[in-house]
């Protein structure tokens, strides 16, 4: 599948209907999550045919992008029942395969399920500090080849550091930066739209 063609079907999902800030809940656009599912499969093979897990999969853009780009098995974890059942809607919209899990993601433990590779847009932290951490130190328990994760670009060296050192990540990689368009969901938000900069990150994860 083209890259334009997967960002048009992403493109026609829905979205969050009433988001819930304590969560940090924002849509992942599927500008960014096309290229970050694209570049996973096409210059690593992290997608087609293995096992993918989303943490935190929201309304399961992500979580489709790897079904639409042949993944053997996609699992979509999320504590928020209300992004799931529109996560669900979507895979059924789409007619892709993908198994959907309610749970806290810090909690998670798999029993027998093997992982190849977790892809995920985490909380950045701004509401509940550390978020971010949790979700990657779970991510590279989960993951048995690699993790893809969007994170402030204002936090590259914190994540660095911490992925090399705490959470046994064989490498730790930026593989581009990008501008995140936040569009104004919440009461507190001044402005109509804000750009942040994001770092897409790869994880490998120690052998």
């Amino acid at each position: 599948m083209k890259l334009k063609q997967l960002e048009g079907l992403l493109g026609d999902l829905e979205q969050f209907s009433n988001p819930k800030v304590e969560l940090e809940q924002y849509p992942t656009g599927p500008h960014i999550a096309s290229r970050m599912l694209f570049t996973a499969e096409n210059s690593y093979g992290d997608i087609s045919g293995k096992v993918v897990a989303d943490f935190g999969c929201g309304c399961g853009t992500l979580s489709a992008a790897a079904a639409l780009l042949d993944a053997a098995c996609v699992i979509g974890f999320d504590i928020d029942p209300q992004s799931l059942e529109t996560a669900a809607l979507n895979a059924e919209e789409l007619e892709v395969e993908i198994d959907f899990v309610q749970c806290d993601i810090t909690k998670l433990e798999l029993k027998g399920q093997i992982v190849d590779t977790v892809v995920m847009n985490p909380p950045f932290g701004t509401r509940k500090k550390g978020a971010d951490m949790e979700f990657l130190s779970a991510a590279m328990k989960v993951a048995s080849q690699a993790v893809y994760s969007l994170h402030k670009t204002s936090t590259r060296e914190h994540i660095k550091r911490a992925a090399l050192r705490d959470f046994n990540a064989k490498s730790a990689e930026v593989l581009c930066e990008l501008r995140y368009d936040l569009p104004k969901l919440y009461k507190f938000h001044k402005r109509k739209e804000v750009d942040i900069a994001v770092d897409l990150w790869r994880f490998d994860k120690q052998e």
